[in-house]
């Protein structure tokens, strides 16, 4: 039996995946703060998050699966400085915060569906879960973890051992990083907030948490919450923890996210979870490296330099399958360079797989064993996608027969997740709309009035404006187009 290994982050080596229970997986992934549309740089870490679980499937684990969708209390500055990230978003647009939080979240879950990316079983909206945060800080509070300043309740790092063992980082240089953010008023430069008050408060001994002066004002904040300490909101570390704790139990076997989760959210994760249950908080912890662009510079919102699946894939008449490919050629813990001639290339390359799939043909066969052997332990070894890929050409170029290729590759896509069982494979397309969101790609050549149409439509939906929706869908249909609204806020578009 080939055994699956996954690079621990918190050990530093690649270790032998064993999950608490047999054949059963918790995996919590941490999602979206849902202020803006993910970028390219975001989505490939949903994408290696994906393979990851899919791999876990392919090996016949029973996996739970929750991602969180962070709809309050991400503030500007990770080391809790700054305006919450949604009610910016909220002042940008002219929408309220939960408006722009129910935007972004059915943006970002049309996003991932493009790139057949698998939907958790549960998607986790911190503010769903807000008595749960609060009763996480109460136990904290009780084992005295927790100070207070004028501007919210603070976990107090120094009083957990450990707290830099997942950074690997000596605490010196954790806490220099944080003091590029100043709070005079914290303790210790690495603390940090568990509950922000809406407005501040001037404590009668700054580390009393007794205190609840404050309590029932409303402050200027759209998202506020009466808690024991006063009116506010969570801060961003408390809601991965209350609610990873509340929806897997005992099931805490890996974490992931990207690594720019390390040094502080998870970090903090980390020391909050385990000073509150007294336990290990998970087993294996997982993070995807940066995609670059020109530079080597990681793409972020905060720099400007971020493109969307729309504007570097979609607009371009591109199969937003071809990043997922592109994704796959690179080794997750390694970063990855965004250029146009590398998505050419993608593009070419994933034209070249559907024409070799195509020209198998049809029919069933069964599945060569050697090569799901070979497939098997590259994907086992710390999710080796580009050696899986160099077993798929292998196949294609060996000697089994055409059922046997076909029926070989089909299966390993369900780890692959490219469609290659698409009944329409690629074609050329003139402006590249299509839908992902079925088990089948339906593409068609289509006039650019009609794709446009499309797009505005797509935008109308996701405003929710459904009298615009209606009237756009009109104007396809005298087009000769007819179009279906899938699942997950796709459209699928057929030629009448």
């Amino acid at each position: 039996m080939i055994k699956l290994h996954l690079f621990n982050t918190l050990t530093c080596k690649k270790e032998e995946f064993k999950p608490i229970k047999d054949k059963q997986v918790g995996l919590y992934t941490c999602g979206p703060t849902v202020y803006n549309y993910a970028h390219i740089g975001n989505l490939r870490t949903y994408i290696f998050e994906d393979l990851l679980k899919r791999v876990l499937m392919f090996n016949g684990y029973k996996v739970k699966h929750v991602m969180n969708i962070t709809d309050v209390g991400h503030l500007v500055g990770d080391m809790d400085m700054g305006e919450d990230k949604l009610e910016l978003g909220a002042k940008r647009e002219g929408k309220s915060a939960w408006d722009i939080a129910e935007k972004y979240t059915e943006a970002f879950k049309y996003d991932i569906g493009k790139l057949n990316i698998l939907e958790p079983d549960k998607w986790a909206k911190a503010t769903e879960y807000i008595k749960d945060q609060i009763d996480l800080i109460k136990i904290l509070e009780k084992k005295d973890y927790t100070y207070k300043t004028s501007d919210g309740i603070y976990f107090d790092t120094s009083k957990f051992k450990d707290y830099a063992k997942l950074s690997h980082l000596k605490l010196d240089q954790l806490k220099e990083g944080a003091r590029v953010e100043k709070n005079p008023e914290k303790k210790n430069p690495t603390d940090f907030a568990l509950w922000k008050f809406s407005i501040p408060q001037t404590p009668p001994s700054l580390y009393d948490t007794s205190s609840s002066q404050g309590e029932g004002k409303k402050g200027k904040r759209q998202m506020e919450w009466p808690s024991p300490w006063g009116v506010g909101f969570p801060g961003w570390h408390i809601e991965c923890s209350a609610m990873s704790l509340k929806l897997l139990g005992k099931q805490l076997d890996i974490h992931c996210g990207g690594i720019d989760h390390i040094n502080i959210h998870h970090t903090n994760e980390i020391a909050q979870s385990e000073a509150a249950t007294g336990r290990k908080f998970f087993n294996y912890w997982l993070h995807g490296a940066f995609l670059n662009i020109a530079g080597g510079k990681k793409m972020a919102k905060s720099d400007g330099n971020f493109l969307t699946l729309e504007n570097a894939l979609e607009k371009k008449g591109i199969n937003p399958l071809v990043y997922r490919f592109a994704a796959l050629q690179t080794h997750y813990r390694k970063p990855m360079e965004y250029s146009e001639e590398a998505l050419v290339s993608a593009k070419n390359g994933l034209e070249h797989l559907h024409n070799q799939i195509r020209e198998l043909g049809g029919g069933t066969s069964t599945i060569d064993k050697e090569f799901k052997k070979e497939f098997l332990k590259a994907v086992n070894d710390d999710l080796n996608m580009p050696k899986a890929l160099a077993v798929v050409q292998k196949i294609l170029k060996s000697k089994l027969s055409d059922k046997e290729k076909l029926a070989t590759v089909l299966d390993f896509d369900r780890v692959l997740g490219l469609n290659l069982n698409s009944k329409h494979h690629f074609l050329k397309l003139e402006t590249g709309h299509y839908d992902l969101s079925g088990s089948d790609v339906d593409m068609y050549i289509i006039p650019k009035e009609v794709n446009d149409l499309l797009e505005l439509r797509k935008r109308a939906r996701l405003e929710k404006n459904w009298s615009k929706s209606d009237s756009l869908r009109d104007e396809i249909e005298k087009l000769g187009y007819f179009i279906e609204d899938t699942k997950g806020g796709g459209q699928r578009i057929h030629k009448k």
